[in-house]
């Protein structure tokens, strides 16, 4: 299944994600956004979970179950400018400032922004085709919300 997604995600022309493989694709991404520092903490795990349950209608075992295959994709995932580059051919702009919110609250969860974090979410939001503009006032409304 995953080898087929990341495929996908890697192809020359990427198409539109399937509603199932976009799911997989943020988690993903959120995963890695989370993993970036080097600690996989609880309270940013439980933001993943939130994001795909709010995103998707999910309860909290389904996201549960849903995070569990994105970190196992993460782990095969191609490097992020493959995977963000197949996101954003295949997702709207508008979307993807969802995308960047979702990212912001995971890094902001654990209450530490560190360099490592800052470094990729300047990255990911590039790679997205977002402002660094944009993904800044998506962190404000993050961090006020």
């Amino acid at each position: 299944m995953f080898s087929e997604l990341l495929r996908r995600l890697t192809a020359p022309e990427p198409k539109t994600l399937p509603e199932v493989d976009s799911r997989l694709a943020l988690g993903a991404l959120l995963v890695r956004i989370a993993r970036t520092d080097g600690d996989y903490a609880a309270s940013e795990i439980a933001q993943i979970d939130q994001a795909l349950m709010k995103r998707n209608g999910m309860s909290a075992a389904e996201a549960a179950a849903l995070r569990a295959e994105c970190e196992a994709l993460e782990a095969e995932a191609p490097d992020t400018v493959r995977f963000t580059r197949a996101i954003k051919d295949t997702v709207s702009y508008e979307d993807r400032m969802g995308v960047i919110e979702a990212l912001w609250s995971v890094v902001l969860a654990d209450g530490v922004r560190d360099d490592e974090e800052d470094s990729m979410m300047r990255l990911t939001a590039s790679l997205l085709g977002v402002t660094d503009q944009d993904s800044h006032r998506a962190r404000l409304r993050v961090a006020a919300g």
